[in-house]
């Protein structure tokens, strides 16, 4: 993925998005996670997990543009 599909992303993406995004295959992001050794948390939501862009950005070392300023 790139810079702008990693800042488009929304604030929690599944498991399968989180891998590609980190560049880990389907398989291996959900044996990460049944394990729990995923590159960053998850949240378990039931039988899904999702994890935050801002874990991801942060892991990645991409910054977060700040919000813009209204008047």
């Amino acid at each position: 993925m790139h810079v702008d599909d990693l800042l488009a992303l929304p604030a929690a993406v599944d498991v399968v998005t989180a891998g590609r995004a980190l560049g880990i295959s389907r398989t291996t992001a959900y044996d990460l996670a049944k394990r729990g050794e995923f590159p960053v948390p998850l949240l378990r939501l039931g039988v899904q997990y999702r994890a935050r862009r801002v874990d991801l950005l942060e892991l990645l070392g991409v910054e977060q543009p700040a919000p813009a300023l209204t008047a």
